[in-house]
């Protein structure tokens, strides 16, 4: 059976896994090395994302996730973990370490403060989907290798990219765990199962 793991260092650890599990994947958190070994993707939640790069590096995961992505495992992060998928992040810590493998720039908290979050649709991949957005990033830049699935539909922020893969890598900015809605968790398992079949 297809065994997804959630990294559990920080934020919405449990809305993913429930996800997962109606996905019908054996979902599992992940908080040190040995765990990550026992799965075939991992999805980085929500929460803060300077947060999760400093216990990345104190759980030890931060060059095995890093080394994982690199050969080629799957991965979606959503919000903090877009970040943390990022090959590049404004206004982030300086010191702040990221996962890397999607070649795109991405602006942490460009829609606001937590004040500001707002629930939304936005267009992924051809379908309406409910968004919720928490002090959420947005996607500045795209490399060549990037698909951009998903952008805001209305408002001051329409047009701006909120969803994008590249390989076996998925990133929204918004938290569909959150939402009850599971298409972009099926897109991911589905994603998944593909890159299973194409490693065979």
């Amino acid at each position: 059976m297809t065994t997804i793991g959630v990294l559990a260092l920080q934020g919405d650890v449990r809305e993913h896994l429930g996800a997962l599990a109606e996905c019908d994947v054996l979902a599992r958190p992940v908080r040190r090395p040995a765990e990550l070994d026992d799965v075939d993707a991992l999805v980085v939640p929500g929460g803060e994302s300077t947060a999760i790069s400093k216990l990345a590096v104190t759980f030890e995961l931060l060059d095995p996730i890093r080394k994982r992505i690199a050969e080629g495992m799957p991965a979606y992060g959503s919000c903090a973990g877009m970040i943390m998928l990022a090959s590049e992040v404004l206004d982030g810590r300086p010191d702040q370490q990221t996962f890397g493998g999607i070649d795109m720039t991405v602006r942490r908290n460009a829609f606001g403060r937590q004040v500001d979050s707002f629930e939304d649709t936005v267009d992924f991949d051809g379908d309406s989907l409910p968004a919720v957005f928490i002090r959420a990033p947005w996607v500045e830049r795209t490399g060549p290798g990037v698909r951009v699935m998903g952008r805001v539909t209305g408002g001051p922020a329409a047009g701006r990219i909120v969803a994008v893969r590249q390989g076996n890598l998925l990133a929204t900015a918004f938290h569909p765990e959150l939402t009850g809605d599971l298409r972009v968790h099926r897109h991911f398992v589905d994603l998944v199962r593909q890159a299973d079949v194409d490693a065979r």
